[in-house]
């Protein structure tokens, strides 16, 4: 039982592991226009944004035999991130990164999905600003 202490969750493991039969699916630094802020000079115009997600998922029992269907793939994640951002004005960019992540988790074979969400344009002398979370499968 002590051992059991130092073994890490399947649902906590956020990078590929081949023993645990996770791959690490990502898009790096996708830059968009989005509606977002609560401040009314933001509510009046769209800000770039950058949006980091790395999901653990887990890998078929068998190969993936090279084909499209038997993975996750990461143009349908960019798909849904356009689509929450185009459903409308969002305030928080927490609130991006919640739902981001819930449209991820989605795919029940996404096991841990983090999401990070940073504002290009928010604060003068800042690169960005923003917000990273990390949500797990329910399961």
């Amino acid at each position: 039982m002590a051992n059991d202490i130092h073994k890490p969750s399947l649902s906590s493991k956020s990078m590929a592991d081949a023993t645990y039969s996770i791959r690490h699916v990502f898009v790096r630094d996708y830059e968009t226009i989005a509606r977002i802020g609560v401040w009314d000079h933001e509510k009046e115009r769209t800000q770039k944004v950058r949006i980091n997600v790395d999901l653990s998922v887990s890998e078929n029992e068998t190969y993936h035999e090279d084909q499209l269907d038997n993975v996750l793939c990461y143009f349908e994640i960019v798909k849904g991130i356009e689509a929450i951002i185009a459903s409308g004005h969002i305030n928080l960019v927490e609130t991006l990164a919640e739902n981001i992540a819930e449209f991820c988790l989605k795919d029940l074979r996404v096991r841990t999905a983090r999401v990070r969400v940073e504002k290009l344009e928010a604060i003068e002398k800042a690169v960005s600003v923003g917000v990273e979370v990390e949500r797990h499968q329910n399961s």
